[in-house]
């Protein structure tokens, strides 16, 4: 069971089931883990090819408070053993939004990978959202950087 932080509270967010197929809350590993694994909500194994790339129900939608958002990231095992990855990493659940949490693999290793009902495909991390306002200047502050690109600071 996981124990309140004291420091920063539990953010209780609601969720509700979505799709034919059942799947398991999203939930955490472990007491210090920064997501909540997502599942596979498919009724079969998909497969996907070197290259290739498959959009992937979760069975979950979320009610993400205002001033947050849901981050849905990698998981490293997936990319470590097989080169699968989130396409549009991190991708972002706005706090708006009531849909099904779908996930974008794509497969950047040389072997096709199969993707099992109820696997474990990605992570959410519910994060604070800072709301910017941005006001027109004629020019910025100057910087040791100044407009140094990629590379600029060093390999």
């Amino acid at each position: 069971m996981l124990s309140e932080n004291p420091v920063s509270g539990v953010l209780r967010i609601r969720v509700s089931k979505v799709g034919a197929t059942e799947v398991p809350l999203p939930r955490y590993q472990t007491d210090g883990a920064a997501g909540m694994d997502l599942q596979a909500a498919i009724p079969s194994e998909i497969v996907i090819a070197p290259g290739a790339r498959a959009k992937l129900p979760t069975g979950v939608a979320v009610a993400i408070p205002e001033g947050f958002e849901g981050q849905v990231r990698p998981r490293s095992g997936l990319a470590a053993r097989h080169g699968i990855t989130v396409l549009n990493a991190p991708g972002t659940v706005d706090s708006d939004y009531r849909g099904e949490i779908q996930v974008v693999l794509v497969n950047h290793g040389q072997e096709p990978v199969a993707i099992a009902p109820l696997e474990r495909i990605a992570q959410l991390v519910i994060a604070p959202v800072a709301r910017a306002e941005l006001v027109l200047v004629e020019s910025l502050d100057e910087t040791t950087r100044g407009a140094g690109g990629y590379g600029s600071t060093g390999r």
